[in-house]
């Protein structure tokens, strides 16, 4: 095969990226705050010493605090930083805002969280730079925040792309680049590449991307498992999944929020497992079946992914069957071991009325 897989994909995929929201958001309101450390979170010294960093300003960044960070170690790093307790329902409101901007370029928008999401505007006739500069003149125009974007022929490279320049930063990724840029990437700076895996893919000699297209399937395959495919495709640029418009007119869904999060993959497949039971009771009892299954997963970042599958028949309402179909695509969002996960949800959609539709062999396949 050749080192870099030659498929012509002409789609227009954008990924933005708010840069820091919730804190940029903070010294939006108040400006007094874009001079110090801001810290997005509960101070550890009036909450028994417990919580975690939401986000942080670049200020904090540049003094090593990083999301996810505990708080007590992110306050020896920064001892005089200002914690500010997030308020999500003013976030939620700016994402909101920032999504009708979103909608007057495409239909077809897949969130990711509240401060990102892919935008699929092939269909657009401006081409996907142009595209780019407009929605950041406009959400800057509209909210006072900047944000980054990626702009690519695929996911990866656009997500790639708005993490290549931050803050406040634009990169176009084209087939005719495409090769030499992930040659040139930082091994870490690859998608799903946590401190494990760069322990190990430094121990192969892999530094760069071009190092890693040196490595055959199979040996990424046998080091990494599943995660091991999904290096060996992304180093050639390549990535075919599309831009999912999460929207859903008629929905079943149900959530199970950890004070304590999660951190092993069996602690994950039970809580699966109890979701499941909780929904699937709630489609039994109105009589509904679902085409989609759309997962849900909040990390300990305060990241939000959703991931759905669509099929051309209707689920089986089992519980053990759901959940196995909920943990290959959470071990896709979380190839390593070093998750914490504070929410876990399930959602029907594309739901039908069970009384409308031909008898089902549902409720007694095996």
């Amino acid at each position: 095969m050749a080192a870099f897989l030659e498929a012509k994909d002409e789609r227009k995929i954008l990924h933005v990226d708010l840069d820091a929201f919730y804190a940029q958001v903070e010294m939006r309101d108040n400006p007094a705050l874009k001079k110090v450390p801001l810290l997005i979170g509960r101070d550890p010294a009036f909450h028994h010493g417990h919580g975690v960093v939401a986000t942080a300003n670049y200020r904090a960044r540049q003094l090593g605090v990083h999301s996810a960070m505990g708080a007590i170690e992110a306050k020896k790093l920064a001892p005089n930083a200002v914690f500010v307790a997030p308020d999500f329902p003013k976030y939620r409101s700016i994402s909101a805002q920032i999504h009708e901007i979103f909608a007057e370029f495409t239909t077809v928008i897949e969130p990711v969280a509240l401060d990102e999401a892919y935008l699929d505007v092939t269909a657009h006739p401006l081409s996907a730079p142009a595209i780019a500069a407009q929605l950041r003149q406009r959400i800057f125009q509209e909210t006072a925040l900047t944000c980054s974007v990626g702009v690519s022929y695929n996911k990866v490279l656009a997500k790639l792309g708005s993490e290549h320049h931050k803050p406040n930063g634009v990169t176009v990724i084209g087939p005719a680049v495409a090769e030499r840029f992930l040659a040139q990437l930082p091994i870490a700076e690859f998608r799903g590449v946590g401190k494990k895996a760069q322990e190990k893919l430094t121990a192969m000699g892999v530094a760069t991307g071009a190092d890693l297209r040196k490595i055959s399937q199979d040996d990424l395959r046998a080091a990494f498992g599943s995660f091991g495919d999904q290096l060996y495709w992304q180093a050639r640029g390549t990535h075919f999944g599309q831009v999912k418009d999460h929207r859903v007119r008629q929905s079943v869904g149900k959530e199970n929020t950890f004070e304590l999060p999660l951190r092993d993959r069996a602690a994950v497949a039970a809580a699966f497992k109890d979701v499941a039971e909780k929904v699937v009771a709630v489609m039994k009892d109105k009589g509904f079946l679902g085409r989609t299954l759309t997962v849900k997963v909040r990390d300990d970042h305060y990241q939000t992914a959703t991931r759905s599958i669509t099929q051309r028949t209707y689920f089986a309402l089992e519980p053990d069957f759901l959940a196995r179909q909920a943990q290959p695509i959470f071990d896709d969002l979380y190839p390593e071991d070093d998750f914490a996960i504070r929410l876990l949800g399930l959602t029907f959609s594309n739901v039908s009325d069970q009384a409308s539709q031909p008898i089902s062999l549902f409720e007694n396949e095996n």
